[in-house]
């Protein structure tokens, strides 16, 4: 659900921008009144583990779509939702930033989209409660489904809403949104069922959720877990990635029939020559790297797992150095 430039004005991006850089501002500020440095590593971790889960576009069945977990949920539930926002925000930014997943211009408004509305409306007025503090097997499973896709489909409906009053493309709203809204109920049900196992897995070490230094029993064990899976699914994980269109690119394409034509606006050339710079692996892409290589007679993509490693490898890098300046 990683919105391009072209499906937004230059007022509806600049605006989402500033409101997610004071969304960041206000997290950021909440976040040191906790005065719990020790999570601040576990933001890196669990960023990590979100981006390399992100990199595995699954096949939805029977509608030549494919789609990836979202994460805000997930990392509100460990973290808390100013932690969870800020390590989202984080992710999107690496993504845009290094990768060219997602237009710079549109940077606040995905940051809106996945991890404002998860972290701050799906998490806290629907996760919570529905578990009341009771994070029983089923209380958490019912909690995850169902923040999970109100969540997606809130997102969903957002993109619609910001492509709608940019006005710039021809997608019109209500064609639009029977396309994104039916295909990414699919996807939520699916990060809902995600959400709930890892969740699930990590109640076996922790006492707690959200995690609390004091309170997890084997916060240690926690890191480390993410940490390996991160590296696995990444490592191995993107090898199997779905290469059909995600739910956004799936719902442009029957809406308008083709990819939707770039906007010459000053901003959109201006942010379109930023982004050229500073996209080292542009859509994953790893220039020194073979793009596909044979393991055991079955083609694997060695660029997705370079782009995975490297992608994993920056989220733990600044979240400690953000640990080590305090």
């Amino acid at each position: 659900m990683h919105m391009s430039n072209v499906l937004l004005s230059p007022l509806v991006g600049s605006a989402f921008l500033t409101i997610s850089g004071a969304l960041a501002g206000y997290s950021s500020g909440k976040m040191k009144q906790e005065k719990q440095p020790a999570l601040t590593p576990l933001m890196g971790t669990l960023g990590a583990f979100v981006f390399a889960a992100q990199m595995i576009n699954v096949s939805i069945p029977a509608t030549g779509s494919s789609g990836h977990l979202g994460g805000g949920l997930l990392l509100a539930a460990l973290l808390g939702l100013h932690r969870a926002f800020l390590a989202m925000s984080l992710l999107l930014t690496l993504q845009s930033v290094l990768f060219a997943d997602g237009g710079l211009l549109a940077l606040g408004c995905n940051i809106f989209n996945m991890a404002f509305i998860p972290a701050f409306i799906a998490y806290p007025l629907i996760f919570k409660t529905l578990t009341s503090n009771n994070n029983s097997p089923n209380r958490l499973a019912v909690a995850s489904i169902i923040a999970a896709l109100a969540g997606v489909l809130m997102g969903a409906l957002a993109v619609t809403l910001q492509t709608a009053v940019s006005g710039i493309s021809a997608l019109p709203f209500t064609t639009f949104a029977a396309h994104m809204l039916p295909i990414h109920a699919a996807i939520g049900v699916a990060e809902g069922v995600i959400t709930w196992a890892v969740l699930t897995a990590v109640r076996l070490q922790a006492t707690n959720l959200p995690l609390h230094p004091n309170a997890a029993a084997n916060i240690g064990s926690v890191k480390r877990a993410f940490v390996m899976a991160a590296l696995l699914i990444g490592g191995v994980g993107s090898w199997f990635a779905s290469a059909e269109h995600d739910g956004l690119e799936w719902s442009i394409a029957r809406t308008f029939g083709s990819e939707l034509p770039e906007n010459s606006s000053a901003l959109h050339n201006y942010a379109a020559a930023i982004q050229e710079q500073t996209a080292l692996f542009p859509d994953y892409a790893v220039p020194f790297a073979p793009s596909t290589t044979t393991v055991a007679g079955v083609a694997i993509s060695l660029e997705s797992t370079i782009a995975a490693l490297i992608g994993i490898g920056v989220m733990l890098l600044l979240t400690a150095r953000k640990q080590a300046k305090g």
